[in-house]
């Protein structure tokens, strides 16, 4: 019985979220942690972040991905399938009653205002899911001198060849702190009165 209450609650709570967040995958951050780790307490901010990097590096929307990684970290293979009907039916739904409708609407100025409020605040939702991400993965001057160089190394060249220089970039790293004896943390440690200071886990800061 608890188990098919984790998966109705996994469901449901993709279900809720999918509906609103106009901008794709990225708009998902503040809603998943706020509903998975801050209310549900099934995962921490720092697996949040991971399960984005991997629903990045593999094929497919990063939202169904998403869902369906922490679906299966949650609750298995059902878990797993629960999260992405969860985070795709409503989308469906969605789509499909606009695609009806959007022959009648679509020389609407007001419709067209609406869209144009909407793509301005997708902007703001993805530049705060940036901000909540680079508190979890930026941790030292190593990993802050990735993303100096990522970001426009992304206009010149395919973010599947990022992905794969970044995680090159961070083998070679930990492999030359470890030769030199530093010391290696795999968690970012709470400190007192200082919940989001990003702090050292990979060595001494360098």
């Amino acid at each position: 019985m608890k188990g098919w209450k984790i998966l109705f609650q996994l469901f449901w709570t993709f279900f809720k979220i999918s509906p609103v967040t106009f901008g794709g995958g990225f708009a998902m951050v503040p809603l998943i942690e706020k509903e998975v780790v801050e209310k549900r307490g099934w995962l921490k901010s720092e697996d949040i972040t991971d399960v984005f990097a991997l629903s990045q590096s593999v094929p497919g929307a990063v939202a169904i991905n998403s869902a369906t990684f922490i679906g299966q970290r949650i609750g298995g293979v059902r878990g797993a399938i629960a999260a992405m009907l969860g985070v795709s039916l409503p989308t469906f739904f969605i789509v499909l009653i606009l695609g009806m409708l959007y022959f009648f609407l679509q020389d609407n100025p007001k419709v067209e205002a609406a869209f144009i409020s909407i793509r301005v605040t997708i902007v703001a939702i993805i530049v705060y899911a940036a901000i909540k991400i680079a508190k979890n993965s930026i941790v030292d001057k190593s990993t802050f001198g990735i993303m100096v160089i990522g970001i426009p190394a992304l206009f010149f060249i395919h973010p599947i060849i990022a992905i794969v220089v970044g995680a090159l970039t961070g083998v070679i790293t930990v492999s030359i702190k470890m030769k030199f004896g530093y010391k290696i943390e795999r968690e970012r440690k709470a400190e007192k009165g200082d919940k989001d200071k990003l702090e050292y886990f990979m060595g001494a800061g360098i």
